[in-house]
């Protein structure tokens, strides 16, 4: 029979309650879907709002042109000497092919003038490494140096680099009676005293491709130095004069600047024959100074300026980077094809150049 008498406590248990688990949360996908949508239609607005400025200065640099978005500036690049010195002086260069009267030159002057007006600026060295190129663009540089020097009491010096020839001559005589301040690096190559107008005559390989000049003109002389036809003695003649009245100011000028052949002329006429000459031969006739290195040049515009070497900052002009050499990666120092110069080889011009080619070619510096 069985015991029916209640179970210790120890031995019961509590009624099992049923859990009641409710259905796993989970994002709403409501609400992860208006997320996306809106990650999407920001980085979508970025986009299009980035192409719609990069249209937008595409746009201004074909109507308005890559210079008048941002102007060359000029900067200067500490050199040597004392960097918190009191006394300037600039290294000014002429490098590639001299085709304009405007350009990075003209901003060289500009900033220089600005400097010298201050008193910061006591001496100008002219680094000069080009072939030469127009009489009008290498007269006009000549003619500002002289002036900036004139206007301001500034000496100035010239360091020639590979070539200084012709043109590049030419401008080297901005140091006026200035003793000792031609210098040519052993390596140099100078001279090249002379003119020229280049011409060819195409009459015959026209012919042989059924090529015939039908110019209408007021007078013959309208189309003179043509390249359809062969010069006739009578343009000969004027183009000739036109040589020897830029040949004769040329000789002029470097009487100015060499005082050696106002006293003999003769000497200079020995000289002017177009020939280029290497430094020694070029500082035994009488055409330059001395041979020496540009730091050899500065300290010689330390001395003509009297001042204390100790207390100068030697500094180099630069054309500060454009807006379009960032965005394009082109570099003011690459040469590039002039468009304005493609016309010279049918354009009768007279150069001080040391080349039988009209230029083409120019550096942008």
């Amino acid at each position: 029979m069985m015991d029916s008498s209640p179970l210790p406590d120890a031995f019961m248990q509590p009624p099992v309650q049923p859990e009641v688990v409710g259905e796993p949360t989970a994002p709403s996908r409501r609400k992860r879907s208006l997320l996306g949508r809106l990650l999407w239609s920001f980085l979508v607005l970025a986009l299009l709002s980035s192409l719609a400025a990069n249209l937008l200065l595409f746009v201004a640099i074909g109507v308005l042109g890559v210079g008048s978005i941002d102007e060359d500036r000029v900067q200067e690049k500490f050199v040597s000497g004392n960097r918190s010195g009191p006394n300037k002086v600039a290294i000014l260069s002429i490098e590639g092919t001299i085709l304009s009267t405007e350009g990075f030159f003209r901003q060289q002057i500009d900033h220089a003038r600005r400097d010298a007006a201050t008193g910061d600026l006591k001496a100008i060295v002219v680094r000069v490494n080009s072939p030469g190129g127009t009489i009008t663009g290498s007269d006009y540089m000549l003619h500002h140096l002289r002036k900036l020097a004139d206007d301001h009491h500034i000496p100035l010096v010239v360091s020639m680099g590979d070539l200084a020839a012709s043109g590049g001559y030419y401008v080297s005589m901005c140091v006026g009676d200035t003793e000792d301040a031609i210098f040519a690096e052993p390596t140099t190559w100078t001279g090249s005293i002379g003119v020229v107008i280049p011409h060819y005559n195409l009459a015959d390989l026209m012919g042989k491709w059924g090529i015939a000049d039908d110019s209408v003109a007021s007078n013959p002389l309208k189309t003179m130095g043509s390249l359809a036809r062969k010069m006739t003695p009578h343009e000969r003649d004027i183009f000739q004069a036109l040589v020897n009245d830029g040949f004769t100011r040329f000789k002029d000028v470097i009487k100015e600047g060499r005082p050696r052949f106002r006293r003999d002329p003769a000497a200079l006429d020995v000289l002017a024959t177009g020939q280029v000459f290497t430094a020694n031969q070029a500082l035994a006739a009488g055409l330059v100074d001395r041979i020496g290195f540009i730091e050899d040049v500065v300290d010689r515009a330390v001395v003509l300026a009297g001042i204390d070497k100790a207390s100068v900052k030697v500094v180099k002009y630069k054309a500060e980077p454009r807006l379009s050499e960032m965005l394009f990666g082109r570099s003011k120092s690459q040469a590039s094809v002039d468009l304005a110069a493609l016309l010279a080889v049918t354009t009768p011009r007279a150069y001080y150049l040391c080349t039988w080619l009209p230029a083409l070619v120019s550096s942008a510096e």
